[in-house]
This record gives structure tokens, C-alpha cells and sequence, in this order.
């Protein structure tokens, strides 16, 4: 599974990418978390808000802080 936090780096950005990083650990799956800061790329997937939150190519949560029990809901198949 490859889990992707798009943003710049900005506060709300780095709280995402440490919540994503506790719901994999916290429901056992085996996930490759990447941070996507490069605009182009991020507007790639069409997003244009941040934080973003991409599971697997699916975009899952875009311009909000996604609360924890919903990114265990996404990863957990």
C-alpha cells in the first residue's frame, strides 16, 4: 500500500503525514508513507487544497487535518 501526504510542509500539512504515520502503525498494515510537497505534483492529482491525503492513488481527504479513525477506515481493506 503507498499512502501519500501532499502538501507544502505547512503545520497542518506535518500533523496529516504524523497522524497517517500513527493509523498505520496503529492498524498493523504494511504502507509506504510519502510526503509530496512539489505543487506540480500535487495539482496532478487534482488537488488544490492541502493537506491532501492520496491511499493508492485515491484521493481520500483533501484541505483538512483527517481525523485518525478515518485514515485506519481507508488502509484497513
Amino acid at each position: 500500500m503507498e499512502i501519500k501526504v501532499l502538501g507544502p510542509g505547512c503545520p497542518k500539512c506535518q500533523q496529516t503525514e504524523k497522524i497517517v504515520k500513527e493509523a498505520v502503525a496503529q492498524a498493523g498494515v504494511t504502507a509506504t508513507v510519502q510526503k509530496v510537497t512539489d505543487m506540480m505534483k500535487i495539482a496532478g492529482y487534482g488537488v488544490f487544497g492541502t493537506p491532501a491525503v492520496v491511499v493508492d492513488g485515491e484521493v481520500k481527504s483533501v484541505g483538512k487535518v483527517p481525523a485518525k479513525s478515518d485514515v485506519v477506515k481507508w488502509i484497513k481493506k
